[in-house]
């Protein structure tokens, strides 16, 4: 997991009201952060207004709006959800939403941590899935990825019937991508066999690079 975006104006099926999108994969190094990034920006660009909520302990979409140390933050997401979870009331906006342009984030740090194993507050990868009306899903090409996203599209079967059911699944995004060696080849052919009678699968394949 997992920064999600809250996408106003008009985008998507949800035309004329804002999209919450999470971008999760139960799986590290799939490339969540740099596609919440970059198309936070590619909405930006097309004059829309996006909310980044970086979900991640380690704060890793925060350090790529220049916050270079997000652990020493005084408000984060963390004081977010404590405050709600609490009753008390939230502090002032402009004190923990950092803007950017069109571009406004909550950040992040090791404080969410706390609230992955505290009850009272819930998994946070359940709590975005809560909160959102899709999952756009990363996935490296590697040759367990395929089999690697059951974990997750178990918990998402799960809130659609018990919390949220309007929820739904945008599409699985290749990452990462060498098109010319056997192994993203193996590993997209699993992928397809494993999902394409049952998700959509983009087209567009984010390329490897170290850029």
């Amino acid at each position: 997991m997992k920064p999600f975006l809250d996408v106003g104006e008009k985008f998507g099926k949800n035309s004329g009201r804002t999209t919450v999108i999470t971008i999760a994969n139960q799986k590290g190094g799939t490339g969540k952060t740099t596609t919440a990034y970059n198309l936070a920006y590619a909405l930006s660009n097309e004059g829309k207004k996006v909310l980044l909520v970086d979900f991640d302990p380690q704060g890793n979409l925060s350090m790529c709006f220049g916050i270079e140390q997000p652990d020493q933050l005084q408000l984060s997401m963390f004081n977010v959800m404590n405050a709600i979870m609490s009753d008390e009331p939230l502090p002032p906006a402009e004190e923990y939403i950092h803007t950017h342009g069109n571009i406004d984030l909550i950040p992040s740090n090791i404080e969410l941590s706390v609230a992955e194993i505290n009850p009272s507050l819930g998994l946070l990868t359940i709590n975005a899935l809560a909160a959102s009306d899709s999952v756009l899903i990363p996935v490296n090409p590697q040759p367990w990825s395929a089999t690697g996203l059951t974990q997750l599209l178990r918990i998402i079967v799960k809130v659609k019937k018990c919390i949220n059911p309007r929820i739904s699944i945008e599409g699985i995004l290749m990452t990462m991508c060498n098109t010319r060696t056997n192994l993203y080849k193996e590993a997209f052919r699993l992928v397809k066999v494993y999902y394409r009678e049952t998700f959509h699968i983009f087209e567009v394949q984010i390329p490897l690079s170290v850029k």
